[in-house]
């Protein structure tokens, strides 16, 4: 019996994890166990999503919570380490490009297990963000690297990285064709109107920034829902903001999975600085607004499906007016990357049962 044990602690590896979760039930020698590292810890970001997707509980949970960087990370390290050592795992699963990624990444490299990475080789070429810098160090220490498509594996092999690469397609896309179905009978507001979620600290811990980006969204075309993360929240709180000062803002809690896709379905734009809804806007053909300077999913910007607005924040307006060109499906996959993920893993793990078999 090998045992596989898969590290997730932010939003988006919750939702990463569920379909290889699922795909992993195929192989039954292997132990598959799961270690929350307490990275987001409000229900709506962390327990809920184990509920909706169906996520077996972890093994534990290291409630690492907020603080800097630097804190967070060093606060996982023994934890995973003790749960290493405890379980002894044959490898480690990690996803993406969060603190919870190179934490767990970082632990098995010292203790000679081996990594496995779901989303490995994107880059935005900014070391400013800290997702890049926990990306590059991670796909440098892993033994097996999923890639979501091409631009990433050039990446990679811009870094010397050829081994052990292998373009799966993209994980979120296997959940979101499960999920859709189920998300169209929900109850997602009416009309027309903007989707969306800021978070990242160059938009939010600027109050000059964040409250423009406010005051522009408050007189868009159509009304604005936007999803506001318990941290920007508090922010604005900080800032002497008052969300009545907005009126075309719905100001609504961050949503669970099958929530989120509601409001993705529904909405005409969505406006966004997460790596995550971006991609799922354009796997669901929703034209977006990136308010950053760079992404790592480049291939969103093919025909202005997706679009960088950031140094100048007036150009909102006429970019969400813009209509994007033809679009071109089948670049992140076909929706069974979890499947060829699990497959992968089972050979790195079995190798001698796979020959054989």
């Amino acid at each position: 019996m090998r045992t596989l044990i898969s590290v997730i602690g932010a939003r988006p590896q919750f939702i990463k994890a569920a379909p290889i979760e699922m795909a992993m039930a195929a192989y039954p020698d292997i132990r598959f166990l799961s270690v929350h590292t307490g990275q987001h810890y409000d229900d709506n970001m962390s327990r809920i999503f184990f509920d909706q997707l169906g996520l077996k509980q972890p093994v534990a949970n290291l409630q690492a919570g907020s603080g800097s960087h630097a804190t967070q990370t060093a606060q996982m390290l023994p934890g995973l380490e003790a749960l290493f050592l405890e379980h002894k795992p044959d490898m480690v699963l990690v996803y993406g490009d969060t603190n919870s990624t190179l934490a767990a990444a970082l632990t098995a490299a010292k203790l000679c297990i081996p990594v496995a990475h779901v989303e490995a080789g994107l880059r935005s070429f900014n070391r400013t963000m800290p997702e890049e810098v926990n990306r590059v160090l991670t796909d440098h220490i892993s033994n097996l690297l999923f890639i979501p498509g091409n631009v990433a594996r050039e990446n990679l092999l811009r870094e010397g990285i050829t081994d052990n690469v292998h373009d799966c397609g993209d994980v979120m896309l296997d959940i979101l064709l499960t999920s859709r179905e189920k998300a169209l009978n929900g109850s997602a507001p009416a009309g027309s109107w903007y989707y969306a979620t800021i978070h990242r600290p160059y938009n939010t811990d600027d109050p000059q920034r964040l409250l423009e980006i406010l005051r522009i969204m408050n007189r868009l075309e159509h009304e604005v829902y936007f999803a506001i993360h318990p941290r920007t929240a508090n922010l604005l709180k900080q800032y002497g903001a008052s969300l009545e000062d907005y009126p075309r803002i719905h100001f609504i809690p961050p949503q669970s999975y099958f929530d989120n896709l509601q409001y993705l379905l529904g909405c005409e734009r969505v406006i966004t600085d997460s790596g995550g809804l971006q991609k799922e806007a354009w796997f669901v053909q929703k034209p977006c607004i990136t308010l950053r300077p760079e992404t790592e999913w480049v291939e969103t910007l093919e025909n202005d499906w997706n679009q960088l607005v950031f140094h100048d924040l007036e150009a909102l307006p006429s970019a969400l007016s813009k209509t994007p060109g033809e679009y071109r499906a089948g670049v992140y996959g076909d929706g069974h990357a979890a499947e060829r993920m699990a497959a992968l893993i089972n050979q790195y793990l079995n190798p001698a049962a796979v020959s054989h078999g």
